[in-house]
């Protein structure tokens, strides 16, 4: 729905697309879906979501590490100028909008012009991660604090970021830092031995799991290609006594 009245602003809604699988948006989300006029989203959010708003606009906003990005501040000014021209804006991001989505730097630039914002909660990667690989990641008297946190820093930030003192581990966007991270943690006094859950494309259809061990980590992932969230702990030893120590699954289409 066009917006006429320019010297008014339409209402920006910043939309969690979930892990990747289109059926797990909220349904509160692929309500507003429906509803935008215009929909400003990430590289990672498949054609099946985008099949959800085929009444709107696409514009695609993507930022990929090592890939060609859109700068934030342009990707702030687009959300401004569309919310000039229409009713309906949608901010749709992967995973949720308030872990590692920037949704500050947006917010801050739709609030400074007065623009109305709702922000529409997603599941986010490590916990989709952990339901597609079965691994709780909390165990009774094992595990009780779990950490998030990701390598990927601003231009002027430095590459060495601290990690989290947890039980758990979970490291967004961490193919590229997987070896780095391990050898970290290893000098940090973690066990050689200690589970590790890698999953990438996580809710997809080219999903792969790998289960492997800290010191096996070490050694990287280059055999990663798609978005990739690793998971470090004791809670994610293998319920299965015999399992062999790397396996992968690819997910399947529901029939």
């Amino acid at each position: 729905m066009q917006n006429n009245h320019t010297s008014h602003y339409g209402k920006v809604y910043l939309i969690g697309a979930g892990p990747g699988a289109a059926d797990l948006i909220t349904v509160r989300g692929a309500r507003f879906l429906a509803l935008a006029d215009v929909v400003l989203h990430d590289a990672l959010v498949t054609e099946d979501m985008l099949a959800l708003c085929p009444q709107a606009k696409k514009i695609a906003v993507g930022k990929r590490c090592g890939k060609l990005s859109t700068a934030q501040q342009f990707i702030n000014k687009q959300l401004i100028d569309n919310a000039k021209k229409y009713a309906v804006v949608v901010r749709l991001k992967g995973g949720d909008p308030m872990l590692f989505g920037r949704a500050d730097e947006e917010l801050r630039a739709l609030e400074s012009h007065g623009i109305t914002v709702e922000v529409v909660p997603g599941i986010s990667a490590a916990l989709a991660a952990a339901a597609a690989s079965q691994q709780p990641l909390t165990k009774r008297g094992i595990a009780r604090s779990v950490a998030f946190f990701t390598s990927s820093t601003a231009p002027d930030e430095s590459d060495q970021v601290n990690i989290p003192n947890c039980d758990t581990l979970v490291q967004y966007m961490g193919g590229r830092e997987a070896s780095t991270t391990a050898q970290r943690l290893l000098a940090q006094g973690r066990a050689a031995t200690t589970p590790v859950v890698v999953v990438e494309n996580c809710s997809r259809d080219n999903q792969r799991i790998l289960r492997l061990r800290l010191d096996q980590l070490e050694e990287g992932l280059a055999q990663c290609d798609g978005p990739v969230l690793v998971m470090i702990g004791e809670a994610l030893q293998s319920r299965i006594a015999q399992q062999v120590t790397i396996t992968e699954t690819i997910s399947q289409n529901a029939a």
